[in-house]
């Protein structure tokens, strides 16, 4: 299947995820922690990124608009998203923050330790309007989709995602966004609002986490008589997904069996594969179902990894997705 023809304007916190790869065989003798054999390094687009990465897999055209540092890790991030064929335009370079870094280490597929690189102070008022002026640019182009991607590291605020969403309306362009903690009210316009059931239980104020479909429903209809959207999608890991439209109700979409070796940016993989079914104008069921089928696969995977564009059709295919 084509997607080429599909444009998308991803926006938030754009991070580097960096992996150092080896081996364990002995325990250090200055403190009673593994040592590490370094074998190789790898760089991959995170956060924001890999949303747009994800896209790409699929034949998409991106533009990605994130804050990023002056250092030699914005360098990478940028030429990665350039080899990627993801368009930089709207990346915002910050001499003051370093580019947000994920650095894992792993030994035989396991984490041992992960060291965030970060600073999540807002932009500065000028950064701020140079931030949305580049957003403004890309936006006369017209996306299919606009999503925003918020990990709470600094590029958003609530003045700018209003900005952004009353932007896109003016345009007809419909916004999906991935909300954090910070600002998890500021939504209230956007098309489609795609918490996990943990970030929804929080802000509400109450635990979900083993919460029957019938209390996380009520949950999902409190929050939107609080912040009015159009679509809401609740990732319940294990659980599948749970989705909500005026006219479809609730549908709750079960997981598929899968092999999980690490659960690293799919939620990225599932906002990026909602935004799909969204600009191909797939209806609901269909779409999150799609979206559930390619989160999970990207669980199978060490690492953040875009969703494996050949394996995804397959089995869309096989289930009449597409």
């Amino acid at each position: 299947m084509d997607f080429s023809a599909l444009r998308f304007l991803v926006i938030g916190d754009v991070m580097l995820d960096r992996y150092l790869y080896g081996k364990v065989q002995r325990i250090s003798p200055e403190a009673p922690v593994p040592i590490l054999e370094l074998e190789r390094e790898e760089n991959r687009l995170g956060g924001a990124a890999n949303v747009a990465l994800n896209l790409r897999s699929l034949g998409c055209q991106v533009s990605l608009a994130g804050v990023i540092g002056t250092d030699s890790f914005g360098d990478t991030l940028l030429e990665e998203a350039g080899r990627m064929g993801i368009h930089t335009y709207g990346i915002l370079r910050d001499e003051n923050r370093p580019t947000t870094t994920k650095i894992r280490l792993i030994a035989h597929k396991h984490h041992l330790l992960r060291v965030d690189r970060e600073k999540r102070a807002p932009l500065t008022p000028p950064q701020a309007e140079t931030f949305l002026l580049k957003i403004k640019a890309l936006l006369q182009d017209k996306p299919h989709a606009v999503i925003i991607e918020d990990y709470d590291k600094g590029a958003l605020s609530l003045e700018s995602i209003q900005a952004i969403i009353g932007l896109s309306q003016e345009r007809g362009v419909p916004v999906l966004v991935d909300p954090k903690k910070d600002n998890f009210w500021a939504y209230s316009g956007a098309t489609v609002f795609k918490p996990n059931l943990r970030e929804l239980g929080e802000a509400l104020g109450v635990s979900l986490s083993e919460a029957p479909i019938p209390e996380i429903e009520e949950a999902v209809l409190l929050l939107r008589s609080r912040m009015p959207h159009t679509y809401t999608v609740i990732t319940l890991s294990e659980r599948g997904l749970l989705a909500y439209g005026e006219k479809e109700g609730f549908l709750h979409i079960p997981a598929h069996y899968r092999n999980i070796v690490d659960v690293s940016g799919a939620g990225d993989t599932v906002v990026s594969i909602l935004a799909v079914g969204m600009a191909l104008g797939l209806p609901l069921e269909k779409t999150t179902a799609l979206a559930n089928l390619a989160g999970g696969l990207v669980c199978e995977y060490v690492g953040v990894v875009p969703v494996p564009k050949d394996r995804w059709l397959e089995q869309a295919y096989s289930l009449g997705l597409l």
